[in-house]
Parts: structure tokens; sequence; C-alpha cells
């Protein structure tokens, strides 16, 4: 059998967080939220950890996050910089519009892809999975001759903060298969009702149970060729300007829609949260304490 790596997404600045949220302790330990994600996907079948981070903050990582981890598993570190995989023309003309953004998700993933040598998972470091959604991904992984991809989907309103509006990756799932994803950038609860808000302030309702995207998404490694041919495509059409941003879900509906993937969508029943906004923090440190009271974690995780 296979034993799939875990790949976390760990380079970008919150800018709606006010800052370096991945970093933010949520244990009474000290413990940030992606030290849970490594804690269970060691204890699900997971072989090796890849954390994509900046070089800008590599010695802090090193000594705040696997300083207390210890050297007790095999991880890697891949580096997400503006120029890493950018053509030269490109990226100059992209510096001449003004980017400051990082390039997406997709972009970061290809940044990790010469340390992936198995079938992966892909995840936010800034979010809390559960433990249900990490066993059934490395289950499914782990298949020999794997060739088709996977994601463990959330209930919509499950996924809102009540401080503001959130990104998600709406999908469609039809027998089992994920059929389409779209990726809306407004979504929020108001007067009981769950809606996005459209660019040009259309609002278009959403059921509360709609299954999205919270990036936890399972691949076979020959993926990351398609991934990049899809990442060229993005910088051809869209290099030139400052705010766009290469997402793996749209890179997932792509893959579906050419026929390149099939992407099962496995049911976890586990639960979500993350930290969206600063003031979702004392919510995320509440649950996590309470997880910590029930046994599902030991405190200090890495004693």
């Amino acid at each position: 059998m296979a034993e799939p790596v875990l790949v976390i997404l760990a380079a970008g600045m919150g800018s709606r967080y006010g800052g370096l949220k991945q970093m933010d302790p949520i244990g009474a330990a000290g413990e940030v939220l992606l030290d849970y994600s490594v804690y269970d996907a060691l204890r699900s079948g997971f072989k090796k950890i890849v954390f994509i981070i900046r070089r800008d903050f590599e010695d802090d990582f090193k000594r705040l996050v696997l300083g207390r981890m210890g050297a007790g598993f095999n991880y890697s570190l891949a580096f997400q910089e503006g120029d890493t995989l950018i053509p030269p023309e490109i990226l100059e003309n992209s510096r001449r519009a003004g980017r400051t953004k990082p390039w997406g998700t997709a972009h970061a993933l290809l940044c990790a892809a010469p340390f992936i040598d198995a079938p992966f998972a892909v995840i936010n470091a800034d979010d809390f999975y559960g433990r249900e959604a990490f066993q059934v991904m490395g289950k499914y992984l782990a298949r020999e001759n794997l060739d088709e991809g996977a994601i463990v989907p959330y209930a919509l309103e499950k996924t809102l903060s009540p401080r503001g509006t959130v990104a998600r990756g709406v999908c469609v799932i039809e027998g089992g298969l994920l059929r389409t994803v779209d990726e809306l950038k407004a979504i929020e609860k108001r007067g009981g009702l769950v809606f996005n808000t459209e660019d040009n302030g259309e609002k278009r309702e959403l059921a509360p149970d709609t299954p999205v995207s919270m990036n936890f998404w399972g691949f076979p490694p020959g993926i990351l060729n398609d991934l990049r041919r899809y990442f060229d495509d993005f910088l051809k059409s869209s290099g030139k300007e400052p705010k766009s941003e290469c997402y793996i879900p749209l890179a997932a509906d792509w893959f579906i829609k050419n026929g390149l993937l099939k992407i099962r969508s496995l049911d976890a029943n586990s639960e979500w949260f993350g930290v969206t906004y600063k003031e979702d923090k004392e919510a995320a440190q509440r649950r996590m304490a309470e997880l910590t009271g029930e046994g599902f974690y030991p405190s200090p995780l890495w004693a």
C-alpha cells in the first residue's frame, strides 16, 4: 500500500485576519491549528509532511512550530516566492502592474512538487479538519494504483464566520463524484439566509447544506504535470493582473471538465473550524479546549 504525503499550505498572509494566523496559538501549550492537522495525519497513515512557507519566516517557523513538534516525523520545507516558476517576462510585467499578492494556492502546490513522490493530500494551515477527515483521506490515498482524486467537502453553513464574508469553493456532487467547483468570494449569513454577493452586487442564495471545498484535496502525483499546464495557461491569460490568483479548486474543476481526473467525494462526517478573522480565534481556542478536555488530544500535544 502507498504511504501518502500531506502538503500544508502555510505561505499566505491573512489579509483579513491581520497577520500570520498560521502562527497564532490555539492550544493551551501554544499549539497552532496546523499542529493538530499534523498530529491527526501521522495517525492516519501519512508518511511525510510538506510545509509550504515563505523564506522570510523560515526561522520563526522552525523555532515556533517545528521546534515544538520535535523531530519524530519525516518532513520537508517548500518555499513559495513571488518569482518561483514565473517566466521572466511575465514576472517583469506583473511587477510593472504593481503585483504584491502571491500567485495562489495552485502555484503554492507546484512549489512543493519536488517533494511529492506519492499520492498526496493538500490542506490549509489555518483550518481544523477533524481526525475523521484525515482517516478517510489517508485510507483512500493508500489504495494501490490510485488514478483518481478526492475531496472532503463540508456543509457550507458550518464553515461561515459571524464576523464577515468568506470565500468558498461551492461544489456540485452527483453519484459520489465531484462534478463542478465554483469559487465564490463573498459568502455570508444574514437574516437567516446564506448568500453570495457577486462583483456586480447581485446576490445568490445558497442552501445551508451546500457542500463546499475547504481545500482538503487528495491527488495522485501524476496530476502535478496537468496542474503545471493549468498554471501556465493562467499566467498567459491573467499574469498581468496585479490581484489575480490561481486556486486549487478551479484547477480541480478544470481537471474534471477536461477529462483529466475523476474526483471522489469522501464522507468524513468531520468537524471544521478556522480563523478567517481575528475575532474567530477565541471560538477556536474554546473548541480546542473542549476537544482536549474530552480526551481527543493530549495537552501538550507533542509531549
